[in-house]
């Protein structure tokens, strides 16, 4: 007869670790991500090749490492950033947070000065930015207004004194307003319609009287 093989369980057995243990407990290793230990999460440099960003950067680094001003480290690590987040300031945005700070001040935009159509009348203002686009310069210098690069604000204000930094709104993109799932009840997600017509997704859930309105 063939005897069968009893199979057992295998248990646990909890032993509390000694004091040497416990001390060595500190000098283990970490568990690493996926992909191996990644200590650097931002930029150091700009991915960008354009030659007269990698000339700012450079002036930037210098600014940074020899003042103590915040603004400098500010800028540097502002000229690292993708273009998503660089996002473009309109003149009436500009010209509205720069009515409270008095005369005198500059407004530095990393990133791109925009025309804004809806704006009548634009006031005096010394602007710095990145790049504008060709109606902005315009309607800056007829007002009276300067234009001024990155490389030029260093000259009048190396350290950032009466220079406000300013930013766009990154969440105005229209990728930004497509994110999470359109047509359910109270999300105000754009849909991805191949048109806008009253034959495309305008039935139920779209309006009143097609069953709900989300």
């Amino acid at each position: 007869k063939k005897h069968r093989q009893r199979h057992t369980e295998p248990f646990l057995v909890c032993v509390r670790p000694t004091r040497s243990a416990q001390s060595n407990l500190g000098n283990m290793g970490i568990d690493l991500e996926a992909g191996g230990r990644n200590k650097a999460k931002h930029r150091s440099a700009p991915k960008s090749e354009n030659v007269y960003l990698k000339l700012l950067v450079k002036l930037y680094r210098f600014l940074a490492r020899r003042t103590d001003s915040d603004f400098n480290k500010t800028v540097l690590k502002r000229l690292f950033m993708s273009k998503t987040n660089r996002p473009p300031l309109s003149l009436s945005k500009c010209a509205k947070f720069m009515s409270d700070k008095g005369e005198g001040k500059i407004a530095a935009i990393v990133g791109t000065v925009t025309d804004d159509a809806r704006m009548y009348e634009v006031p005096r203002m010394k602007v710095c930015a990145l790049r504008f686009t060709e109606t902005a310069r315009a309607r800056i210098i007829k007002a009276g207004g300067e234009c001024l690069t990155f490389d030029q604000l260093a000259l009048q204000a190396p350290t950032g004194d009466a220079v406000v930094l300013l930013r766009g709104p990154k969440s105005h993109r229209e990728a930004v307003k497509h994110r999470g799932a359109a047509g359910v009840p109270h999300s105000h997600a754009k849909p991805y319609v191949r048109a806008k017509g009253r034959k495309f997704e305008k039935a139920r859930g779209r309006r009143a009287s097609r069953g709900y309105k989300a």
